[in-house]
């Protein structure tokens, strides 16, 4: 009997700390500044831990036989370039949105110690290479664009500092992306990195606020060439078995940003009518092993998923309760996954929680 009684009190207390992390704010989880401080210490523990590291270039020559820090000198930790660039990120988001959490001097010194003008020019020689020009592409160029977005729209003299040396990345970035959408025949529709339109979406928001018509044109052209006509998409297909996109519900929240808002509609009902039933046939992912590393990818399904849905709820006027209310259940169920204790989702796992509790659309 004791033992059950300090069961359900140590229940009981996990319980009040996860509540304490985020709150329900107009029909969605939103972040509090004690969850800010809590998922800001896990890439303040990787961004710096050089192993292990999973590289992906292409060595040229003996030259890159070598510790990656010495060819990602800014994005070398947090077990790979991505997570780690969308590590960055997020501490930069949330230094705006929370900045009087804790570690908001150690966040930003260790930006004004990441991205010099040295280290980022480092990181463009490497894309100069030919073999190596593909890199990340398009799920890390996404993030490095975002990161861009935050700097840009910081109103801070360590924004506006950062944001011009990031400069050379992200416009590399933007005119690979043009090279890239010119010569690409089908859209590519995976629960991975390289989904297109999860990339896409993300560019999109960086070339508004950057003001790169030369980008949003692309993508904008893009977009309705390969998704336009597209109907009754598979949702009842997903999850693959290491997804964290979601293929249909992507597609589904970069066209709010590309259709007029009434067009919008129309498509919505066309391409996704299972999101219109009175019950959405939508069950989160499951996780059975959070030390693997391509199976834990199912806890940021159910986050990606989630910002998906709030980014659609906005955008449609029919099942929007029904719809928040999908997001919210794939909330629950990977907020107390974020922090599991093994590296293989603490190194990723923040980023996804953060930009799906701190969306501005």
């Amino acid at each position: 009997m004791k033992a059950l009684v300090l069961l359900l009190l140590f229940i009981g207390s996990v319980k009040n700390i996860f509540c304490q992390q985020y709150k329900k704010e107009n029909n969605r989880y939103v972040l509090t500044t004690e969850g800010a401080s809590h998922l800001a210490s896990l890439p303040l523990k990787c961004i710096r831990q050089e192993f292990p590291y999973k590289t992906g270039v292409v060595f040229t020559d003996t030259s890159l036989i070598t510790t990656p820090k010495n060819y990602h000198p800014v994005f070398y930790g947090c077990f790979d370039w991505h997570s780690s660039a969308h590590g960055h990120w997020m501490l930069i988001r949330l230094l705006k949105k929370f900045p009087g959490i804790p570690q908001a001097d150690t966040i930003r010194a260790l930006l004004k110690d990441q991205l010099t003008i040295l280290k980022i020019q480092a990181e463009v020689n490497l894309f100069g290479q030919k073999e190596n020009r593909s890199f990340e592409r398009t799920y890390g160029w996404a993030w490095i664009m975002q990161m861009q977005k935050e700097l840009l729209e910081w109103n801070d003299p360590l924004g506006k500092e950062l944001s011009e040396n990031l400069k050379p990345l992200s416009g590399l970035f933007s005119r690979l992306y043009i090279e890239y959408l010119g010569k690409l025949l089908y859209p590519l529709r995976v629960g991975e990195h390289s989904n297109l339109a999860f990339g896409l979406r993300l560019a999109w928001d960086y070339a508004e606020c950057a003001g790169d018509d030369s980008l949003k044109k692309s993508i904008r052209a893009t977009a309705l060439r390969f998704y336009r006509n597209d109907v009754n998409c598979p949702l009842s297909w997903e999850p693959g078995g290491t997804d964290f996109l979601s293929p249909c519900l992507e597609e589904a929240d970069l066209m709010w940003r590309i259709l007029p808002s009434a067009e919008y509609e129309i498509w919505l009902k066309k391409f996704l009518p299972s999101l219109f039933r009175h019950t959405i046939p939508l069950k989160p992912g499951l996780v059975k092993d959070r030390t693997d590393g391509r199976l834990v990818h199912l806890d940021g399904l159910n986050f990606s998923r989630a910002w998906c849905l709030y980014g659609i709820a906005g955008h449609t006027k029919t099942n929007r309760f029904k719809i928040l209310e999908q997001a919210n259940i794939h909330m629950a169920a990977a907020l107390p996954h974020v922090a599991s204790g093994d590296y293989m989702g603490e190194h990723w796992l923040a980023s996804f929680a953060v930009y799906a509790m701190t969306m501005d659309k």
